[in-house]
């Protein structure tokens, strides 16, 4: 061992000393690292800007976290469900509605005071009739959320809620389907259409006929739909009534002005004719004053002593008005028949908040098959549905 090696204990202990910071002075603050200031909590939501178009619709960034109160809870959007409603909104047709959106699907994040039956980390299904649920976070109540079956996507759960609501009610307590009968649905392509042929699917030995262009023809067929019928090509009652010589049981209408009045024809006495919409107010993507005198032009009218002569039904349906308590008892059912295989959503498509306007035209012109949802983060490839 060299002389180099060997320090002595003096030496070592200077060393040591050198090595560790002095202690602090009794007055001194210890020092601490800058921090820089946590950004402020934002989110976004659709909203409409103005009654028209699809220029009408924007997203905005609403700074801050929603404040809850007492009962309510925060829930953070997964997936919304587009409907006509919505379109119809936008273009001041329905003009005591001013929001937008109004089924969504997520997890609760945050509780208000007096939340028991609710946990931060559920899965729900929101359901709000007066809309305001296109965002990245709502608040709503208890009441108006629904918790999501084991094994439900977030798609799933925001393409069942009004669709399926509006076709279940239609079907069994308006129209009361039984077995053998035979059905005709309009746009049996779309949201509710899908929903309506599944429930109907439901019911021994229906006979289902179902509207929609030739390009959709295979897959409501392969959804449940017995004669599949083109109604831009055909007249839908003169092909109903090749099959159906006596006419049909039921009609569920969401088309308005002369085809209420060709519905009407087709029914057999005691059928039932199920009115729920006038999509065929949209024309253009603005308002038509054209469109809407049509509509009025060639209204159902009718008189209650027509009604007793005919033996039929005319009945007209909006979820908005139905019973808060009815409306619970039947989600029960339809997320029971979920979880037992028996119904099933079809998606057509995913769009980001950032492309509402794309994903409204899409539904206006009829592209869709089954359900069109809006998602909160932005798309950079075309819409396509992921989940299903």
């Amino acid at each position: 061992m060299t002389g180099e090696e060997i320090k002595e204990p003096e030496e070592q202990q200077q060393q040591q000393q050198q090595q560790e910071p002095p202690p602090p002075q009794p007055n001194e603050q210890p020092k601490e690292e800058s921090k820089e200031p946590a950004p402020e909590a934002s989110y976004k939501a659709v909203v409409l800007t103005g009654v028209g178009g699809y220029d009408k619709v924007r997203v905005e960034v609403r700074k801050g976290a929603p404040v809850l109160k007492a009962g309510e809870i925060l829930v953070r959007v997964h997936a919304c469900g587009l409907n006509f409603t919505d379109l119809l909104v936008r273009q001041g047709v329905i003009s005591k509605h001013t929001y937008l959106g109004t089924e969504c699907a997520g997890v609760v994040e945050a509780l208000g005071d007096d939340v028991t039956d609710r946990k931060v980390g559920d899965k729900v299904i929101v359901l709000n009739l007066d809309g305001g649920l296109w965002a990245e976070l709502v608040v709503t109540t208890v009441a108006r959320t629904f918790l999501m079956p084991e094994g439900m996507s977030f798609q799933d759960a925001a393409a069942l809620s009004i669709n399926y609501l509006v076709a279940y009610m239609m079907i069994y307590d308006f129209a009361n389907l039984r077995p053998n009968q035979k059905i005709l649905i309009h746009m049996a392509a779309g949201g509710v259409g899908i929903a309506a042929t599944q429930l109907c699917k439901l019911v021994k030995d229906v006979t289902i006929f179902g509207t929609a262009s030739g390009s959709k023809h295979e897959t409501i067929k392969e959804n449940g739909v017995s004669h599949p019928i083109d109604y831009n090509t055909l007249d839908y009652a003169e092909e109903v009534r090749k099959i159906a010589p006596k006419g049909v049981d039921i009609v569920l209408d969401p088309l308005g002005g002369a085809d209420n009045t060709k519905g009407f024809g087709l029914l057999k006495p005691l059928g039932k004719l199920v009115l729920y919409g006038s999509s065929n107010i949209l024309t253009a993507p603005k308002r038509s004053t054209l469109a809407a005198a049509k509509i009025w032009w060639h209204k159902l009218s009718i008189d209650a002593f027509q009604l007793i002569n005919s033996n039929k039904a005319v009945c007209g349906f909006q979820l908005k008005n139905a019973d808060p308590d009815q409306i619970a008892d039947v989600f029960g059912k339809l997320l029971s028949l979920y979880s037992d295989g028996k119904i099933k959503p079809k998606v057509d498509s995913v769009w980001s908040f950032e492309q509402i306007g794309d994903a409204m035209r899409h539904m206006q012109e009829h592209k869709n098959i089954g359900k069109i949802l809006l998602v909160p983060e932005v798309k950079t490839a075309d819409a396509t549905a992921t989940e299903n």
